[in-house]
């Protein structure tokens, strides 16, 4: 499981080209097809990039992850919207979302929940099987019936991708890294390691480079088993599809799809 630490304080910054805009985009597609939530749960929600903007349209959010120094700074951007036109959460603590530090092999809402969402490949931090039967198990328990679940997760073949094109380097005025990558393909698992080097913003420190190290572990897992994984849970699977379209995979997608249904 992954455990962002400073990594939480540059993270933004990094994965600023990340296509957020894509993933929101495909939820309401999926919401136009399927009916529209009221309550939603993001799912590994990092730094709240699909969260907030989904508060401010007003849906009633959850956003649950494991490490406090992502939530952390989420709840300082939550904070920083204005109120104005922005749904309230009833018994919420932060207007239209609420941030809850959570497994999400485990996790619980008393309240039963619309739409559950798990993007940017979140569930491939889920490194055994049983991990993921959790969670599946556990999303299946905290939606209502008829409730949605979407998730996206890398492909076999685009961790395979990290392994062979690996090592990657940023070098900007205010952040470097050099990002390696480790690929076991018995256990289709890829483990990154990342080299940060931080300019401080100010302090006694000013202008120096503080550097940190991060780890991550990330395992894909065939969609034919996520497919049976997800009907073992009891879920309906409505769609398969890849890369922000409603195709079919095929073997040069990079990033696979599912929508899955609690059954009325």
């Amino acid at each position: 499981m992954r455990s962002y630490r400073e990594f939480a304080s540059v993270y933004d910054r990094l994965m600023e080209d990340m296509p957020y805009p894509e993933w929101l985009s495909f939820a309401r597609g999926c919401w136009e097809k399927y009916g529209m939530p009221g309550t939603i749960v993001d799912l590994g929600c990092g730094t709240g990039n699909i969260a907030i903007p989904l508060a401010k349209s007003g849906f009633r959010v959850f956003g649950i992850d494991l490490s406090a120094d992502m939530l952390s700074v989420a709840r300082a951007k939550w904070d920083s919207v204005p109120r104005r036109g922005v749904g309230r959460a009833s018994g919420s603590e932060e207007g239209g979302v609420r941030w809850l530090q959570q497994d999400m092999r485990d996790w619980e809402i008393p309240e039963p929940i619309d739409c559950v969402l798990s993007f940017c490949d979140s569930l491939n931090y889920l490194t055994e099987p049983e991990d993921v039967k959790a969670a599946f198990k556990h999303t299946y328990a905290g939606l209502r019936p008829g409730g949605l679940f979407v998730f996206d997760v890398h492909a076999p073949s685009q961790l395979a991708r990290y392994g062979e094109e690996q090592p990657f380097v940023l070098d900007d005025k205010d952040v470097a890294y050099l990002w390696t990558c480790d690929y076991d393909p018995d256990r289709r698992e890829v483990e990154h390691e990342l080299t940060f080097f931080v300019r401080e913003q100010s302090g006694p420190g000013a202008g120096m480079y503080r550097r940190f190290e991060e780890g991550h572990v990330q395992r894909a897992y065939e969609p034919e088993w996520l497919a049976a994984q997800l009907a073992e849970a009891g879920f309906e699977l409505l769609d398969r599809c890849a890369d922000f379209s409603w195709n079919p995979p095929s073997a040069a997608s990079e990033r696979l799809f599912f929508v899955a249904r609690r059954p009325a």
